[in-house]
C-alpha cells in the first residue's frame, strides 16, 4: 500500500462519481484530492488544463466528466463529442507531459447488445449511439497515450444527482403506475461502490497502475422493469410498475439491448469488491431515506 502524500485531480467532480469520491475521500488520508468541475478547471481548454497539472503534479487524475444526456446527444454531437472524445484527449496528453496515471470513466453503451453472455474487456465494440460513439472516441484517445486507464461502468445511480433510482422513487410517489422496459438487461451500478473501487486502484500504487481497459459495475443481471420494481417495493411505494417494450417508449438514442459486463480482471487484478446489485441498491435507498 502507497502511504506518502499524494496529490489526485478529479475531474467533474459535481457528478454522482465525484461527489462519491469526496464522501470517501476521508478514508484515505494520505491523499490529497483536489476536486474540481467546470468552474475550477475547463478540461476542454488544454492550456487550462497543462497549467493545472503543471501547478498540482497530481500522480493520479480522475476523470468524471462526461457529456451523459444520451438522446440530447443525438441532436448536440458537438458538444458530446468536445466533452466525451476531445476533452479525455487533452487530459491525457497533459497527464503523459507532466508524468500522471489518467483513470478515465467509460460506458457499457460502446457495445451495440446483441451479445448474450457477459461482454469482456476485449469483446468487439460497436456503438449504436452518439453517446455511445462519442464515448469510444474518448476511450481510444485515452489508451494511445499509454497512460490512461479506462473503466467501463453501467447504469449509474447514487444519493446525488438525476438517475434512474431517484426518478423512479420520484414518478412512484404520484403516479399509480409505471410502464419501464423489461427487454433492456444490463447490471445497475452504485457510484458510491465505483468510486471505493478506484481509490482502492490509486491506492495500491503507480507501479500496479495498467494503461488497459476494465470493466466495473455491480453483480447480477436484471432488465430495467426489475430494477425499477426492486426500487418501488423496497421503498414501499404503491406504484405498479408495468413492463413495456422498448418499441413502446420510443427515445432518440438506441440503447443496448444487452450489456452485462465481465468484472473478473478487474477483480484478480485489484481485489476489489463488487457487491450484488441489489444489496447495494438497499444501501442507497437507505442513505436517501
Amino acid at each position: 500500500m502507497a502511504t506518502s502524500t499524494k496529490n489526485i485531480l478529479v475531474t467533474g467532480a459535481n457528478g454522482q462519481l465525484g461527489t462519491e469520491i469526496r464522501y470517501l475521500h476521508n478514508l484515505y488520508p494520505h491523499f490529497n484530492i483536489i476536486f474540481t468541475d467546470f468552474h475550477e478547471l475547463d478540461i476542454t481548454n488544454a492550456k487550462s488544463v497543462e497549467k493545472a497539472l503543471d501547478a498540482l503534479k497530481p500522480a493520479f487524475l480522475v476523470n468524471c466528466a462526461a457529456y451523459t444526456a444520451v438522446d440530447k446527444a443525438e441532436q448536440e454531437g458537438t458538444q458530446a463529442n468536445l466533452l466525451n472524445a476531445i476533452a479525455p484527449k487533452i487530459l491525457a496528453d497533459a497527464c503523459k507531459k507532466y508524468g500522471a496515471k489518467l483513470i478515465h470513466v467509460s460506458t457499457d453503451y460502446v457495445f451495440d447488445g446483441k451479445a448474450n453472455t457477459p461482454y469482456n474487456e476485449d469483446s468487439t465494440v460497436n456503438p449504436q449511439s452518439v453517446y455511445g460513439k462519442t464515448k469510444l472516441t474518448g476511450e481510444q484517445n485515452v489508451l494511445e497515450s499509454g497512460v490512461g486507464m479506462v473503466i467501463r461502468t453501467s447504469w449509474l445511480y447514487s444519493a446525488y444527482g438525476s438517475n434512474f433510482v431517484k426518478t423512479i422513487l420520484k414518478h412512484g410517489a404520484v403516479k399509480p403506475e409505471l410502464g419501464v422496459v423489461f427487454d433492456q438487461t444490463g447490471t445497475p451500478t452504485w457510484a458510491h461502490d465505483l468510486a471505493k473501487a478506484i481509490l482502492q486502484i490509486i491506492d495500491s500504487g503507480t507501479e500496479n497502475f495498467k494503461p488497459e481497459i476494465f470493466h466495473y459495475s455491480n453483480e447480477g443481471v436484471c432488465s430495467w422493469f426489475d430494477f425499477a420494481h426492486e426500487i418501488v417495493s423496497l421503498s414501499n411505494l404503491n406504484s405498479k410498475v408495468k413492463p413495456i417494450e422498448t418499441k413502446d417508449y420510443p427515445t432518440l438514442a438506441t440503447r443496448p439491448q444487452y450489456s452485462v459486463m465481465n468484472k473478473q480482471k478487474i477483480r484478480n487484478l485489484y481485489n476489489v469488491e463488487t457487491p450484488y446489485w441489489r444489496e447495494s441498491l438497499i444501501d442507497c435507498l437507505k442513505q436517501l431515506r
